[in-house]
């Protein structure tokens, strides 16, 4: 019996490294792909038999995509876009996040589930509403308009997440420093949030990233080179007689760095904030 026992963990055990590593397999696959097709010419790209590995390593098309498409404003575009849309949400989740946490006030569940019923619409259907308050307030094609209406979306997750991350701070903690004076908005400063600081950084990374990498709106409500974001711009490189693959590959690897280096920057407090409160000593 516990040699059929040890068989039967073996061959699951098996099974699930299999499974491992083929998802490792898809995920890496085509980021392996792309980085190698962002150093081939283009006779190793466009070409009748599958060319694996660049013959001739160039970094051709990571320069003319610099001095030619103009991508370097669509990246900066991107980053102020994206740094408006975490401040927005950190500065209006937080408080938000905190009185859903902390008051039991009417209305309280009804509208945490108005923020749910919001993440359910697909966005596509806030394009015409969005785009016409943006025109009438002026912010249509402007890096803050297109943060406002990323925030609308992204809010509501801001909120679910961090509100979580409150109910866990202990309420005494709290409690003991209004005993020694301290105001609500001192002791949520103070105590809730260094406490809940994990889980904050988590939040605002997955905030970061979604409008980091948002494609509908930033093409609806931006015309201009001003405020279009990189994602835009990429598709914008595609032609009716062309498709310039590796100018292609280009883009999309310089515009994953920002990703991984936040990752490496914050990869331990965001670990740390996203295990937070799954196990309680």
């Amino acid at each position: 019996m516990a040699q059929t026992r040890s068989g039967s963990n073996l061959i699951w055990n098996i099974l699930s490294y299999a499974v491992l590593i083929l998802l490792a397999v898809l995920s890496i696959g085509p980021l392996l792909w792309m980085l190698l097709t962002s150093f081939k010419v283009e006779d190793d790209i466009v070409t009748r038999t599958m060319v694996y590995f660049p013959t001739r390593f160039t970094l051709e098309n990571y320069i003319k995509l610099w001095n030619q498409s103009g991508y370097p404003v669509l990246v900066i575009n991107s980053l102020v876009t994206t740094t408006l849309t975490v401040a927005i949400c950190l500065f209006t989740g937080t408080i938000a996040s905190y009185a859903f946490s902390r008051f039991n006030f009417p209305g309280r569940t009804p509208l945490m589930l108005g923020y749910l019923v919001v993440r359910m619409f697909p966005a596509v259907l806030m394009i015409i509403p969005l785009f016409i308050v943006m025109r009438n307030l002026g912010l249509f094609d402007t890096s803050l308009g297109l943060a406002v209406a990323y925030t609308s979306f992204l809010l509501p997750l801001f909120v679910w997440m961090l509100k979580g991350f409150f109910d866990a701070a202990p309420t005494e903690l709290e409690s003991a420093a209004r005993i020694d004076g301290s105001t609500r908005i001192g002791a949520m400063f103070r105590i809730v949030i260094p406490i809940a600081r994990n889980g904050l950084v988590a939040t605002c990374v997955f905030v970061a990233i979604a409008a980091w990498n948002e494609y509908l709106f930033a093409l609806m409500l931006t015309s201009s080179t001003g405020s279009r974001t990189w994602p835009v711009g990429l598709q914008l490189m595609v032609g009716e007689f062309q498709l310039p693959w590796g100018m292609l590959a280009a883009g999309g690897i310089i515009s994953i760095i920002p990703v991984i280096v936040l990752f490496a920057l914050v990869q331990r407090v965001m670990v740390a904030g996203i295990t937070a409160g799954a196990v309680k000593g």
